[in-house]
């Protein structure tokens, strides 16, 4: 029985696929050539600087608000078939790999590997930049601020389970900028070393915020097994992938990581779970035109002092899309505002505001105006 011939067709759209290959190829090759012309020029720069000043200084090769700019104009101009958001991550990791070439980014996330931190700064810097896991989230801050890692990534709020109050408090402590912001779908899987035995587990572990977000689960499904919180869904994988009996409640990176099997998948209570991560850096972000500014704040204690603070915004026409409020660790029974909102420190309403706030409170500092989430 003779081999039936190829289906011309089909032979003609893979020579297609071929051909459009190597012109993306090329185009990409060319445009990593010009990341380096980039770095050269920016070189170039720092070193005339170096010789009016003492000191050493370093080129900014990392743009948060260029990168938006750039993600959001791809988005604007896909004309399918793939999703704006599938076009976004493919041009992420050409910017990441591109970048990498200027200079590879050092970035500081709360590990172990296998948190949800660490798929976020994946997200936001791209697989080329070198991940490097922290213990705790002071741990991040403290290794950008002496330069270890040029940004770190922190978890900040939950739609469940709302502001994560460490990673306030540190902002509050340090001279660092929010840069940019991630927002990372957390979906739960309950985990334990493959071939466990259910009926065999006796301990199941997980960062606080993870066991609040499954409570409701927990309860129906697991009511009378030991609950524990660990620093991290990351520690807690790791420790089930060494511990029988223990399973651990984190995603899917950790189950990858740390090969283990899924006894449960998305037993999160809320199917809309999303954590919001930052990025923090020791520079300014320049405005890249959908920008947000967060900032916190303390006013006298007296009548009204909140709606005194709020009333600029609303005169301004200023969205406001988050406040909390953290004990003020100075004055007994005072508080500290955490206000974020659309716009960038540089914009004239938003000017007009912090000069107001200013006159009115006891503390006010700029955490930091940076793009909005791009993907």
């Amino acid at each position: 029985m003779s081999e039936s011939l190829p289906n011309p067709e089909l032979l003609a759209i893979r020579e297609q696929i071929d051909a459009l290959d190597k012109e993306i190829l090329d185009l990409i090759s060319a445009r990593a050539r010009c990341a380096q012309k980039v770095a050269d020029i920016k070189m170039a720069e720092v070193q005339a600087l170096m010789k009016d000043q003492s000191g050493q200084l370093e080129p900014q090769f990392y743009r948060p608000e260029r990168e938006a700019q750039v993600l959001t104009k791809i988005k604007e101009r896909n004309p399918g078939p793939l999703a704006n958001d599938t076009v976004a991550y493919i041009f992420r990791e050409i910017m990441s790999a591109c970048l990498a070439l200027e200079k590879p980014l050092q970035v500081g996330y709360l590990g172990p590997e296998g948190t949800y931190t660490q798929a976020a700064a994946v997200k936001h810097f791209g697989h080329a930049a070198v991940c490097v896991p922290q213990g705790t989230i002071d741990r991040v801050f403290a290794e950008v601020v002496s330069g270890a890692c040029h940004y770190g990534v922190v978890p900040v709020e939950n739609s469940t389970e709302g502001m994560v109050s460490h990673t306030l408090d540190s902002f509050i402590d340090t001279p660092l900028h929010i840069v940019g912001e991630v927002e990372i779908p957390i979906h739960h899987h309950l985990l334990a070393l493959a071939g466990a035995d259910i009926d065999g587990i006796s301990k199941i572990i997980a960062h606080q915020q993870a066991l609040a977000q499954c409570r409701n689960w927990l309860n129906h499904n697991w009511p009378h097994v030991e609950l524990q919180a660990v620093s991290s869904n990351g520690e807690a994988a790791k420790r089930a992938a060494k511990e029988p009996g223990v399973a651990a409640i984190a995603g899917d990176v950790a189950a990858d990581f740390y090969g283990l099997e899924k006894l449960a998948e998305r037993i999160e209570d809320n199917s809309d779970n999303t954590t919001r991560f930052l990025v923090i850096g020791r520079e300014e972000v320049p405005p890249s035109g959908s920008d947000k500014t967060s900032l916190v704040v303390s006013s006298r204690n007296k009548p009204g002092a909140l709606l005194g603070l709020l009333a600029p915004f609303q005169r301004e026409g200023i969205s406001l899309t988050r406040i909390d409020t953290r004990p003020s660790k100075t004055e007994k029974w005072a508080y500290v505002f955490f206000i974020e909102f659309e716009g960038h420190a540089h914009d004239t309403k938003v000017r007009a505001i912090l000069s107001e706030l200013e006159e009115q409170s006891i503390l006010i500092k700029v955490l930091g105006s940076y793009p909005r989430a791009v993907i």
